[in-house]
């Protein structure tokens, strides 16, 4: 079977891995979603034992990204490209942005399977925009940007809304989530902008070493981070308003909820900078 996602033909007769645990599952998880298996919340299950706020962090990083999306669209931003995914949630990136600006251009971007089989869900956009899918790592930055979903529908020579929400830290490792992100940046013209939330230990220690753990016995190595670390994400752009904050306190929006959470429940920084 395939499917066309983005300018060509995708086989979606993909190994879903069923049998072991994915991130971007127990993610969907953690947001009360559909599409994960046994393996996925019996993972899930034990991250959740030992870290409660693994629920509550979920939920207040996605509506971070939505936040951020929404500003960014309302700003001017007309491209986004969103490195890691994850298993389709709506209000998804493109419909926000589209929501703002029809004319929005949006490519998705994961190496699970089974979001590329959902990947259709993510491609119901706006007449007036587009949207795209691609099946690429975001540890492999230069084959990600050299992809034809990417080239066949962002222009990499005007402005870019990068996003890389809640996926470096399952980048482990002292300097390779830097590098990664560095590839990103330089790619990107002046006015791009760039989108970060990440899991740090700074307000639990314990719980989210406890949690970091059950990942890694899952066979997902994951690594917290702490805000100095996650603020070099950022070097030589400019960081907007608030700067590097917990992910709830990012320009809050009364009616969400996020003033009823305390900074160990978000678990996670997040940030928004424009290249000058």
């Amino acid at each position: 079977m395939s499917e066309t996602v983005g300018d060509g033909p995708v086989d979606l007769e993909v190994d879903l891995e069923l049998d072991r645990a994915h991130s971007a599952r127990m993610y969907d998880y953690y947001l009360g979603g559909h599409t994960n298996f046994p393996a996925d919340r019996e993972a899930a299950g034990r991250a959740v034992a030992v870290f409660p706020a693994a629920l509550s962090a979920a939920r207040v990083n996605r509506r971070f990204m939505q936040r951020a999306t929404r500003r960014l669209a309302t700003a001017g931003m007309r491209q986004f490209l969103d490195v890691g995914t994850g298993i389709p949630t709506s209000p998804n990136l493109h419909e926000i942005a589209q929501e703002v600006a029809p004319e929005a251009r949006v490519v998705y971007a994961d190496n699970d399977p089974i979001v590329l089989a959902h990947a259709q869900a993510l491609l119901r956009g706006h007449p007036a925009g587009r949207t795209a899918y691609c099946q690429a790592d975001v540890t492999d930055p230069a084959a990600l940007l050299a992809a034809p979903e990417v080239r066949g529908t962002l222009d990499l020579d005007r402005p870019v809304a990068l996003s890389l929400i809640a996926v470096l830290h399952f980048v482990p490792g002292e300097h390779r989530a830097h590098e990664i992100v560095e590839h990103f940046k330089a790619a990107l013209p002046a006015g791009s902008t760039l989108a970060v939330s990440h899991v740090t230990a700074e307000f639990d220690p314990e719980g989210v070493t406890r949690a970091t753990e059950a990942y890694r016995a899952a066979g997902t190595p994951a690594q917290a981070r702490t805000k100095e670390e996650f603020t070099r994400f950022f070097d030589g752009w400019e960081l907007l308003e608030p700067g590097v904050v917990p992910s709830h306190r990012w320009r809050p929006d009364p009616v969400d909820g996020a003033g009823n959470i305390t900074d160990a429940e978000a678990a996670c920084y997040a940030a928004v900078a424009r290249k000058p």
